[in-house]
């Protein structure tokens, strides 16, 4: 949902079928771009004349999908789906400046008489989330990813000729190895919160969250330059409901994408580009609601102010962990950052400081006054993963925890990367799978937990698809190796 700001105050903008079909004729729009997310976290769109956009068409959907074309989908024989237009997601895209354009994020839907949402439809399945958090006894939850991603001045990929050797560059003014840097170059590891002229995409993110709040309606409260050098950076947006912040997620990737390219740069969600310097992450934080309160906020405990409700949520993510990988962390390329080292949160353990684990409970304040800001801080997923898929299958993962009273354990709050591998042991402290390959492996040992929300054969899917991407990299030798093998 889309909101705005006025003195201070953040208001839903609460768009419906008819105002949205008022807002086509006062911002004089020309087309409209109808916008949705694959199984696996592509965005994909289709565009039509505004003109022939019809209010029923909000109700009824658009025949514009072929479902055999989008990975994951349907196969060739069931190909027809439909795309539902929600009017809480109107936007205007201000870098298209031939022809007025505006945006409406999509439900599928499956073709025939029923109509049904379609099963692997990721917005749909979040809905499904929703209903079931509802179902539960709790009235919402809450969510706020941290997206993290790099910028780069110039990408350059040689993929397409293996047998004479594959290859990248990254050109980066910021970077210390670039010849185009700055005097003032980060160094590896060294780029959290420098100012100007190190910081040198200030400027940048000004203007994404400019777009983001004033045209999509995605509230930001601050943006910095992330810890690794060459462009890594942050912009903070608003939590919101577990479909809004999906939504908003898709949303954020598209601007900050689009942006870039407008300046002849390039972003990306790749976890781990840049070898030897940290990754980006995209760290979640959830809580449950109902009847205006917080439910994981305590002020008994003394630790972390944290509900014997959000403890045990907190007991289903850690017991799920190895098998949320393969959704919050779904790409071969995620592994390379989740390794000791660089930040990157890779011991199932949980304390109020310690990044190191895979969740912390932010304690920057204390106190009644603070109880809106109880949550749990989920930091192993990556902006590689499908929004709505991670958060649902957290949300999943952290009910049956709930359903099972699955303890969270004791709190680990020395530095688990210094620990011996006894030390570990003796506290019963496991680690995040090492490649893509085990966390699939995970999944398809430990799903049931999100049946109620993922169905029958998304898991199937996600599993299928993971299996080609890890063969993909495996069949391929990695240029590093010539430089470790070629003498043996």
């Amino acid at each position: 949902m889309p909101y705005k700001v006025i003195d201070g105050k953040i208001v839903p903008l609460n768009f419906t079928a008819e105002s949205v079909m008022r807002k086509l004729k006062e911002d004089r729009i020309k087309f409209l771009d109808l916008q949705f997310t694959g199984l696996f976290g592509r965005f994909h769109h289709t565009t039509i004349d505004a003109n022939m956009f019809r209010l029923e068409d909000f109700e009824d959907g658009l025949p514009k999908l072929d479902g055999s074309s989008i990975r994951g989908f349907t196969e060739i024989h069931e190909s027809d789906l439909i795309i539902r237009p929600d009017p809480s997601t109107y936007a205007t895209v201000p870098w298209i400046e031939q022809a007025p354009t505006a945006r409406l994020i999509c439900d599928i839907l499956s073709g025939g008489s029923k109509r049904d949402l379609f099963p692997r439809d990721p917005r749909g399945l979040a809905k499904r989330a929703e209903r079931y958090v509802s179902e539960q006894g709790y009235d919402t939850s809450y969510w706020g990813p941290e997206v993290e991603f790099f910028v780069f001045d110039k990408l350059e990929v040689n993929t397409m000729t293996p047998y004479q050797g594959q290859s990248y560059r990254i050109a980066s003014r910021e970077a210390p190895w670039s010849s185009d840097s700055v005097a003032y170059a980060l160094r590896l590891k060294e780029g959290y919160l420098p100012s100007a002229p190190g910081d040198t995409l200030m400027e940048y993110r000004n203007e994404c969250v400019d777009v983001l709040t004033n045209n999509f309606g995605i509230v930001c409260d601050a943006h910095h330059h992330e810890v690794a050098t060459a462009g890594q950076c942050e912009i903070d947006i608003r939590y919101d409901t577990l479909v809004n912040a999906g939504d908003a997620v898709q949303s954020y990737k598209y601007i900050v994408k689009n942006i870039a390219k407008k300046h002849n740069m390039i972003a990306t969600m790749m976890p781990k580009p840049i070898a030897l310097d940290n990754g980006s992450g995209m760290h979640v934080n959830v809580s449950l609601w109902s009847r205006g309160r917080n439910l994981f906020y305590d002020p008994g405990d003394e630790y972390a102010e944290l509900s014997e409700l959000a403890r045990y949520f907190g007991g289903g993510i850690m017991d799920h962990a190895r098998a949320l990988a393969a959704i919050i962390a779904p790409t071969t390329n995620s592994y390379r950052r989740l390794v000791p080292g660089y930040e990157a949160p890779v011991y199932i353990a949980w304390s109020t400081g310690n990044r190191s684990a895979i969740i912390r409970i932010p304690a920057h304040y204390k106190g009644e006054k603070f109880a809106d800001m109880k949550r749990i801080e989920f930091r192993a997923p990556d902006p590689s993963c499908n929004p709505y898929l991670a958060f649902s299958a957290i949300m999943a993962a952290g009910l049956d925890g709930i359903r099972k009273k699955r303890s969270i354990g004791d709190p680990v709050d020395e530095d688990i990367f210094k620990m011996s591998p006894k030390r570990r042991r003796d506290l019963g402290i496991k680690q995040l799978p090492a490649s893509l390959r085990e966390a699939y492996e995970e999944l398809e040992s430990d799903s049931a937990f999100l049946k109620p929300v993922f169905g029958d054969d998304t898991v199937d899917m996600i599993v299928e698809h993971e299996a080609k991407e890890h063969t993909e990299v495996t069949v391929r030798p990695h240029p590093h190796e010539f430089s470790m093998y070629a003498d043996v």
